[in-house]
């Protein structure tokens, strides 16, 4: 069965969408609660929010007796589709996700009635262009449809685990834990957009696949904005909405071109991501969250380069990001200066490592053309002196048919990190001619790598090559603290720059 063209409806804007909704299931007893950070706050298993139920991960366990009923418009990072983004209709790294939830209170039929009493009362979508899908199991959200909702029975459709179970192939595969069935809604036909999921987790799945009641039976739905932006426009695509569209136009106009639209709706959704995740407290660093947002920062400026821009621009999108989502995000326009700022800064860097890296990359693609295969020694050395990203060494190769021997650098990749980790555990000495050459240093620092600031201790500090209690107004010295925020100069890149503050009195470092 072929796509579902979108057909207009009602031309209503991304804003109105979001405040009906949670509207609308305020007046059915939720608790409207404010889209969590990015970063959560008290999951060090999740490096970014990915979905609505993130910040009620104790209310799903049961630890914590609050409101039974809950509702959101959550902020949601992920990068599982990231090489997807900008090639297909409806894959995005951020995005936003309205969600309604019930701790052991309410199950499936009022899940499903009011989510059908949403899209076809409050949204005003024609019944005949709604599809929905079940658990081949569970009979009772497919008679809740059939016989409540009054689907016809084709229009239900029965699949397996791999699509219609939380976590998907749970039953079979894993993992233990709360889990459950789950029903899909579709707009256009069974192959159309998917806008809305509604997860019933009702079961505890033990070893050997073995699924028990939960005490408490839980709700938990996702319905994707842009996504239900897109068929309330009548658009082709999410990034037609008329939260993308000025983004899109601002991309467009620095081309000064007839671009490619999928490189420009790539560079869209990176730059919204990036703007967000900064305002959130993100910064760009080789580790963890910070290197995530460097690599897309990273992408939409290599992309950009593809439209003939070779100078940081995307600094100068940050403000119509802040412009395009500041009714529900205010925060965006209050920080825009300060994104800004830290953004252009990275483009610059990257900027210089592309100039650098290119050339050492072009010799070395002329050396591999006849074998077809770029050594990983090579792919490694413009990683380790220039800050060259493999998977940029992938692309450029790739436009050459040259393929980078992955297996090699990733093994000198685990043996720089198998060195780094023993040189940190290891006292050292220092060298210098005008000084003490065997000053035993201290162990390393912890890096503290999710906030901006850290009180910590002085642990030792080194001038001209010898110990120091304290240092004067001009003088240049070492200091190691027991714990620093400060990430290292490595692979490439400059490290960190910032203050101490001891006393009202600022070093700089």
């Amino acid at each position: 069965m072929p796509p579902a063209r979108m057909i207009r409806k009602i031309n209503m804007k991304v804003d109105e969408i979001r405040d009906r909704f949670l509207k609308f299931f305020e007046e059915k007893g939720h608790r409207i609660y404010p889209s969590d950070s990015l970063v959560p706050a008290n999951d060090p298993s999740l490096l970014f929010t990915g979905a609505g139920m993130n910040q009620f991960k104790e209310e799903f366990m049961g630890r914590v007796k609050g409101s039974a009923r809950a509702a959101t418009c959550q902020k949601c990072l992920r990068t599982g589709d990231l090489e997807n983004v900008g090639k297909t209709a409806g894959h995005h790294t951020f995005f936003e996700m309205l969600g309604n939830f019930s701790f052991g209170d309410y199950f499936k039929k009022d899940a499903i009635l009011w989510a059908w009493e949403f899209l076809t009362k409050e949204l005003g979508l024609k019944e005949k262009d709604l599809w929905v899908s079940v658990y081949k199991d569970d009979s009772e959200a497919y008679g809740i449809w059939r016989d409540l909702v009054k689907i016809p029975e084709e229009k239900i459709l029965k699949l397996g685990e791999k699509y219609n179970f939380w976590p998907s192939n749970a039953p079979s595969a894993g993992p233990n834990g709360p889990c459950g069935p789950c029903s899909e809604i579709f707009f256009g036909n069974a192959d159309g957009v998917e806008i809305w999921n509604l997860v019933f987790t009702q079961f505890d799945r033990k070893d050997g696949g073995r699924l028990e009641p939960l005490p408490n039976k839980n709700i938990d739905t996702g319905m994707g904005l842009e996504r239900i932006a897109r068929v309330m426009q009548g658009k082709e695509t999410n990034f037609e909405i008329d939260s993308f569209e000025p983004i899109v136009k601002e991309i467009v106009k620095h081309a000064g071109t007839t671009p490619n639209m999928n490189i420009v709706n790539a560079i869209a959704d990176h730059i919204r991501a990036v703007t967000f995740a900064i305002g959130d407290g993100v910064l760009p660093s080789n580790e963890e969250r910070g290197y995530v947002i460097r690599k897309l920062i990273r992408k939409a400026f290599w992309y950009g380069r593809g439209l003939g821009l070779d100078k940081p621009f995307l600094y100068k999108i940050v403000s119509v990001v802040a412009q395009a989502m500041k009714k529900p995000y205010p925060e965006l326009t209050d920080h825009r200066e300060n994104i800004s700022q830290i953004v252009e800064e990275e483009e610059k860097r990257f900027k210089n490592t592309i100039d650098e890296g290119t050339e050492r990359l072009k010799a070395m693609l002329v050396e591999s053309k006849k074998s077809g295969i770029l050594p990983g020694e090579h792919a490694f050395k413009l990683y380790d002196t220039y800050g060259f990203p493999c998977e940029l060494t992938q692309e450029i190769a790739g436009s050459d048919n040259i393929k980078v021997d992955i297996k090699g650098f990733e093994a000198l990749m685990e043996k720089q990190r198998s060195t780094s980790k023993q040189g940190s555990k290891i006292a050292g000495n220092i060298f210098n001619v005008n000084g003490n050459i065997n000053i035993k240093l201290p162990g390393a620092s912890l890096f503290i790598e999710d906030k901006e600031e850290v009180k910590t201790k002085v642990v030792q500090i080194i001038s001209n090559g010898n110990l120091k209690n304290e240092i004067g107004k001009k003088d240049k010295a070492g200091i190691f603290l027991k714990e620093t925020v400060f990430y290292g100069e490595k692979g490439g890149q400059v490290g960190d720059k910032g203050v101490i503050v001891k006393d009202g009195k600022i070093i700089a470092v």
